[in-house]
């Protein structure tokens, strides 16, 4: 991952915008890379999404690069993705070199048909781009009815322990699952941080925690400036992480028969026109298929209001299932708006410019 500047400086305001105004000005600015209205509306659902749910190193701070892709054909605007081969429970998707969203999407629906139909389904997704956030489409899956688990895999970035350089992306795993309320969800990188969390740290000028990266020598450094030519990220929780992401490589890439590690390109700083050549895996679960939903929900909720009935430990208010905090932020932005942070202001004004839209037109203060 070489090309790695400091990063440009940040315009110090944040904005609020109306879900709705988001929306329409991701889509517009995808259409005008020339991608069609149907496959702009479902990047435009994935990264909105993600900044309502405060997850902003995943959202539309990522249009910029996609756009610069895009607009050099290292991604298809026109691309549709395709079913290779299949069988009754499994199938593997060409996302036909076009946006990652867009490979997902297809992947996902094709998971859930086969799922209702033989109860488990797995479905592996190859040459497609990079797939922003891994538990959108897991949650997408449990919005259906359905439990999820998604992997993901990248140019490597992460060492291993013992290890002097990359061997893995950061790759990510999801999983959801349904309740009566929001799905359940969880959505991790198998590195000790996302890479974009350290990119933001340093726009942001924040230091990073020693946990974060190593240098050149394999020993943890806080100097963020070192990533990603000078240091990796380091796995999550040692070896834990380590094995974790190396399932997610076996599930995403070898699988599937995508590439894999130093196979996959860069979307961020490779050459705009190649294509990055990203993979995904989904596996589902109906669980109707194996339980009536009613009993599966009543057993689901019954264990979802156990963990949250615990008595909080001293200083914190409550006990917290994984996605608890992201569906609240998600229903504040509605009625509210999302508060992008600075970096993703400048972001989006960058997006608007390589598009010809006029900057910060859809964007208003925060007051």
């Amino acid at each position: 991952m070489s090309g790695a500047g400091p990063p440009a400086p940040s315009s110090g305001i944040g904005r609020r915008v109306s879900i709705a105004e988001l929306d329409r000005f991701v889509c517009q600015a995808l259409e005008r890379a020339e991608v069609p209205e149907g496959p702009a509306e479902i990047v435009a659902e994935a990264l909105v999404t993600t900044d309502a749910m405060g997850i902003s190193t995943h959202g539309t701070k990522l249009l910029a690069g996609y756009l610069k892709k895009l607009l050099a054909r290292g991604y298809r605007p026109d691309a549709i993705p395709r079913i290779e081969r299949e069988g009754p429970a499994w199938g593997i998707i060409d996302g036909d070199g076009g946006l990652g969203q867009i490979g997902c999407r297809a992947a996902v629906e094709l998971a859930m048909r086969k799922a209702s139909q033989v109860g488990v389904a797995h479905v592996g997704l190859r040459n497609t781009g990079h797939i922003g956030a891994a538990g959108f489409f897991a949650s997408f899956a449990a919005r259906n009815g359905f439990v999820a688990l998604v992997t993901g895999n990248d140019i490597p970035s992460v060492t291993a322990p013992g290890a002097r350089r990359a061997v893995l992306g950061s790759n990510p795993l999801a999983w959801a699952a349904p309740t009566s309320n929001d799905p359940i969800v969880l959505d991790i990188a198998t590195a000790a941080v996302a890479g974009g969390k350290v990119y933001a740290a340093r726009m942001r000028g924040e230091p990073i925690p020693a946990s974060w990266l190593v240098d050149a020598d394999g020993l943890p450094t806080t100097d963020a400036s070192l990533y990603p030519d000078r240091a990796s990220l380091a796995p999550m929780a040692g070896h834990k992480g380590y094995g974790l992401g190396l399932f997610c490589e076996l599930l995403a890439g070898v699988l599937p028969g995508g590439r894999m590690t130093w196979e996959i390109g860069s979307w961020i700083f490779d050459d705009p026109s190649l294509p990055s050549g990203h993979n995904a895996s989904f596996t589902l679960w109906d669980p109707a298929i194996f339980a009536s939903r009613e009993s599966y929900l009543e057993r689901i909720d019954r264990l979802a209001n156990e963990i949250r009935a615990v008595e909080p430990a001293v200083g914190s208010r409550e006990v917290l299932l994984p996605g608890d905090l992201e569906w609240r932020r998600a229903l504040h932005a509605a009625a509210d708006g999302i508060l992008l942070p600075p970096d993703v202001v400048d972001k989006l004004d960058e997006a608007a410019t390589l598009v010809t839209i006029p900057p910060c037109d859809y964007l208003d203060p925060d007051p």
